[in-house]
């Protein structure tokens, strides 16, 4: 009973999830088909059994208790329903078939066009709401050990120089990985100790992160303080925002994460910092981290040698620092902009994704997910927070549209095929035959979703 407990919540966000891309995709298929004068006489969201219905018009809109996907009935078409009584009936002007080629195309990309402008949509709204926060590329990065970076030969320390032939300013905090995947081979050229290497990723990318556990294992984690607490320690030690932390007591600090254990062993004790002060940072700062200047990209400037004592009063020993980040805010039309860059972005990675799967580069079993790991990573990113939620969102709306396309019999990709061949040759293909392929098409749908399922199951 426990675990079924724990395990609603999953099910609650996931359905959330695929209920709104339902209804975005379906919706689309429906407004195309109303604008071109088809009627259309069900739009459910779910499949049978059905829950609710109430019909408006010609259409009867309906909720379903199978929340696996949506159809829209539009009459006069052969969908996954397999009905066909209605071609042995004259032909109406409102039907899917009495309709010119093109409508008819325009019909079946429509869901798929309402995904990637869901994306977009929401890839401009958090634009525009919470900006773009980083960690800027301040001097060396740190490699996880175990990592796919540290297997590809980068260490801790190596300067970034460029990825991908991209100079890495280029590359806001590095992007994560996506950047990275989008590259065959993906390449990163360091600066180590005065000579300039570069590295070469593995052609199986996406499975050696899934089986590392370190992930890729790049990152930037400046030792700057971005903001300083009034009345803290920092704060009557004289520490202001820019300032760089080098040392505590003797030993020396490359990484901001290397603060806490420091500071935790002191147990409150006087201890002596250490930091570099450049030079055009002489005052505190807004505690908006996105006006530090740029002279920190230098090491240059006044060091500084203090004792402070940290705060335990909470429960743990604090100094009252927090660290630097950039945060780039955006206003309204610069983020229509930033959406559709990053809806472009991810959507070639989803692309590629798919395209090392299914040309056996990456292994097919390791990369791909079901509902059950399309829960787990929802319910992770509902968690985290609102962004993080919609983000996922966006990327399912994209994962969608670019399956949905793909030319299999049953999904709107199959149905475009029949299309495309009927505009060329100006003549149906055989009711018999879209009756076969969509058959086909259906027992592969099926048979792929308990393959993908039983996987989930497994990996889990």
């Amino acid at each position: 009973m426990e675990s079924i407990l724990n395990f609603l919540p999953y099910v609650g966000w996931v359905l959330l999830a695929i209920m709104i891309l339902v209804l975005v995709h379906e919706l689309g298929h429906f407004l195309f088909a109303r604008l071109f004068g088809m009627r259309v006489d069900k739009f459910s969201v779910g499949f049978p059994p059905k829950i609710i219905g109430k019909k408006f018009g010609d259409t009867e809109w309906v909720l379903g208790l199978l929340p696996l996907g949506g159809y829209v009935k539009i009459v006069g078409m052969v969908d996954e329903s397999l009905d066909t009584d209605h071609l042995t009936e004259e032909v109406q002007p409102w039907e899917f078939r009495a309709k010119p080629v093109w409508q008819r195309m325009l019909v079946m990309v429509g869901g798929v066009m309402f995904n990637i402008i869901l994306a977009a949509v929401i890839f401009m709204s958090l634009t525009v709401l919470y900006g773009k926060s980083y960690f800027p590329a301040i001097g060396g990065v740190k490699v996880e050990d175990s990592s796919v970076a540290y297997n590809m030969g980068l260490r801790t320390g190596d300067m970034i120089v460029a990825v991908n032939g991209k100079p890495i300013d280029s590359v806001v905090g590095m992007g994560g990985v996506q950047e990275l995947l989008l590259a065959d081979p993906m390449t990163i050229d360091v600066e180590r100790e005065g000579s300039f290497l570069s590295f070469e990723g593995p052609s199986d990318i996406m499975t050696q992160l899934n089986r590392s556990k370190g992930g890729f294992g790049l990152s930037f984690d400046p030792a700057i303080v971005g903001y300083v607490n009034p009345d803290s320690p920092a704060s009557e030690a004289g520490l202001v925002a820019g300032d760089r932390i080098v040392a505590i007591g003797d030993s020396t600090i490359t990484f901001y994460t290397q603060l806490t254990g420091l500071i935790q062993s002191a147990e409150g004790q006087p201890m002596t910092m250490r930091f570099v002060r450049p030079d055009s940072v002489t005052q505190p700062v807004s505690s908006s981290l996105s006006v530090l200047p740029d002279s920190l990209q230098s090491i240059g400037g006044t060091t500084y040698e203090v004792r402070l004592a940290a705060n335990g009063s909470s429960g743990k020993y604090l100094i009252g620092i927090t660290q630097y980040y950039r945060t780039q805010e955006f206003g309204f039309f610069e983020s229509v902009g930033v959406g559709i860059s990053e809806t472009w972005l991810q959507t070639r990675l989803v692309a590629t994704s798919l395209k090392r799967i299914f040309v056996g580069q990456d292994n097919f079993r390791e990369n791909i997910g079901g509902p059950v790991m399309i829960a787990k990573v929802t319910k992770e990113a509902a968690d985290m927070g609102a962004p993080y939620f919609w983000n996922i969102v966006a990327m399912l709306s994209i994962t969608l549209a670019i399956i949905n396309i793909l030319p299999i019999p049953a999904l709107d990709g199959g149905h475009l095929v029949f299309l495309i061949y009927e505009a060329i040759v100006r003549k149906e293909p055989s009711l018999k035959l879209r009756m076969v392929l969509q058959q086909v098409g259906m027992f592969v749908l099926l048979a792929f979703m308990v393959f993908v399922i039983f996987n989930d199951f497994l990996k889990l």
